[in-house]
This record gives structure tokens, C-alpha cells and sequence, in this order.
């Protein structure tokens, strides 16, 4: 179903599939996040005459989750989050603090935060490009179901897991500081009607289209 001027589907998915393979999305993606932080400028400090520019790589980060349908295509690691309802996939993903995106990993819906969350760090440290990009974060904010692996974190990453905790007394939809950029990252994730719900058969299928719509986001910008 693509327009006739990409040629046929065949050959447009087998630079797909083999940029997949070879993770040149996220390489890609990886490189467009250093060049859109290079020319954004820090708000300005007290008793600053200019604004400096952002360093590359991010001392600080944000993590969380989404659960997404899956369609009757099938494929791997589908499962379903009792808590959302969902019979799914569930997105993990990293960003700064910019709501750029660092890193992404796709599981199953029934795999818990905890267990979603060390597989994202792991990840982190899987290949030299997300290795590189995460290498000077210290500081990484959660919610409440991330607690319990903070002291794993530390031990793997040396990342300070800062939890992020809702009021008691709140009731609704409450603005959380530092957690809302996460959120507002997936919101432009889902602008992309490939990624309303989960289409792919493999997980890094997936992974590649959230590469992709990001990568989308930060040509904008540039």
C-alpha cells in the first residue's frame, strides 16, 4: 500500500528490515538528539547575561511505561496488563530532559515495571551508540512502581533513581514534577497513527517505528 513513487514494498522493506537488523534507527535517532540538545539553549540563571547551550549527552533523564494494543496479526511477546486492561505490548522508554529519546525497549503487557525497567537498562548498556549517549546521566526520574530496583540501578549504572510519588490527598489527573516530560513524550508518540496501536509482529519491529516517528520529531526541530 505504499505510493508508487517508493518503488516496490519488497525493496523499501529490505532497507527496513536490514537497518533494523543492524540498529542503524537508533543510531540515527542517537545522533539527531545530540545535534537538536547542541542548539537548544538552558534557561537563563540568575545573574547570566547569555543563555548557554545544552551539552550533547544528558546528566538527567526520565523512564516509564505505556501499554498499546496489539491487533489479530499476532507475533511475539503479547500479553495482557491487569492493571490498564490491556492485552498487549507495553513501551519503556528513557528520555531527557527535553523529552528527547534516549533508548526503548518493547515487551510484553504482562511484564512488570520493575522487570521492563532493568531490560531498558540493560539496554542502555547493550551497544556502544545508547552506552555512549546515556554515559554521563546520574540522575534518573521514576514513579512509585519503580522503586524497589533502585539499589540494583545504582549497582549496574551508578544512576541515582529518584522517585517521583503522587500526593495522598490528591484525587484525578495531578501534574507530576520532572514525570511529566515522559508523558508528554509519548503523547507526540502517539501523533504517529503507526504507533496508536502496536501493528508490529516482532518487537524490534516495533522498537523501529518508535526510532522512526522520533526521528520524524527531531528533523523537525533541526
Amino acid at each position: 500500500m505504499l505510493p508508487k513513487e517508493y518503488g516496490s514494498y519488497k525493496t523499501v522493506y529490505g532497507y527496513f528490515s536490514t537497518w533494523t537488523k543492524s540498529g542503524l534507527w537508533r543510531d540515527i535517532n542517537a545522533a539527531l538528539v545530540q545535534r537538536v540538545r547542541a542548539k537548544t539553549k538552558k534557561p537563563k540563571e540568575k545573574g547570566q547575561k547569555k543563555a548557554e547551550f545544552r551539552k550533547k549527552r544528558p546528566t538527567a533523564a526520565s523512564l516509564d511505561s505505556q501499554s498499546v494494543k496489539t491487533t489479530q496479526i499476532g507475533g511475539e511477546a503479547r500479553g495482557y496488563d491487569g492493571g490498564k486492561k490491556i492485552k498487549g505490548r507495553k513501551r519503556f522508554i528513557l528520555v531527557d530532559t527535553l523529552g528527547l529519546l534516549l533508548c526503548v525497549a518493547v515487551l510484553g503487557a504482562h511484564i512488570s515495571e520493575q522487570a521492563g525497567a532493568k531490560f531498558l537498562v540493560e539496554q542502555t548498556q547493550a551497544n556502544e551508540t545508547t552506552k555512549h549517549l546515556t554515559g554521563k546521566l546520574k540522575l534518573v526520574w521514576v514513579d512509585g512502581g519503580y522503586q524497589k530496583i533502585a539499589q540494583w540501578v545504582q549497582g549496574i549504572v551508578d544512576w541515582v533513581w529518584q522517585i517521583v510519588k503522587r500526593s495522598d490527598d490528591t484525587s484525578g489527573f495531578e501534574l507530576l514534577p520532572r514525570r511529566w516530560v515522559v508523558e508528554r513524550t509519548f503523547g507526540w508518540l502517539n501523533n504517529y497513527r503507526r504507533l496508536s496501536k502496536d501493528y508490529e509482529k516482532t518487537t524490534r519491529s516495533s522498537e523501529a517505528f518508535i526510532y522512526i516517528a522520533h526521528i520524524n520529531i527531531c528533523l523537525n526541530r533541526l
